[in-house]
């Protein structure tokens, strides 16, 4: 007679256990503005990227060569070298930082990355199809006065071995861009940005 209450209890709480774990398995969505500060772990992730995008540009905009200019100058920026042992996406640095100085009016930018497609449409326009009166000129491009390059390097720290709960590294970011003049190749700007975060991860747990 004992076992059968048990045996009950146990298929009761193995059926409760089941409920659980499969409630924890449904995915869950919120929502977050971009502006926000979110962390996961040490790694580089879109907060980051906020921060070096909002200092750099504040500083371009705001120191000489550019806070001196009233003609607008023109610009090229290449691609930030990642230098670090992360698979980083530059391009949205640089894409972030082009659009918010074009939106400050303190500078235009050469369409580098859109130079082949150019080419190509100017060509078509050249073939033959497209009226005298409408086809754009040829050699009326604007060259670039200033470049905008950068490089992104990091450094990983882990604390020395030792009796501990948790696991903790130190990791280190930093961001510098320079504005280099084209025809004295002088650089007249530069700036950077540094990201030190700590991560504690306990040794046992999910």
């Amino acid at each position: 007679m004992t076992k059968q209450p048990r045996l009950m209890r146990l298929t009761l709480a193995l059926a409760i256990l089941s409920v659980s774990l499969l409630a924890g398995c449904h995915a869950s969505t919120r929502d977050y503005e971009p502006t926000d500060t979110i962390h996961y772990d040490a790694s580089y992730d879109f907060s980051d990227k906020n921060k070096i995008v909002n200092d750099l540009v504040e500083s371009l905009k705001n120191r000489s060569p550019l806070a001196a200019r009233n003609d607008r100058p023109v610009v090229i920026i290449y691609n930030v070298a990642n230098r670090t042992s992360e698979h980083i996406s530059t391009d949205l640095i640089t894409d972030d930082i082009r659009q918010r100085i074009l939106a400050s009016g303190k500078a235009r930018f050469v369409n580098r990355i859109q130079r082949e497609t150019i080419e190509q449409e100017l060509s078509y326009q050249h073939g033959g199809d497209v009226t005298l009166e409408t086809r754009v000129q040829k050699a009326r491009q604007v060259g670039a006065e200033y470049m905008i390059t950068g490089t992104l390097r990091s450094i990983t720290k882990d604390e020395p071995r030792q009796v501990r709960l948790r696991k903790r590294k130190l990791q280190y970011y930093s961001l510098t861009l320079e504005l280099t003049d084209l025809e004295t190749s002088l650089i007249e700007w530069a700036d950077s940005v540094e990201i030190v975060r700590e991560e504690a991860k306990p040794f046992v747990g999910w």
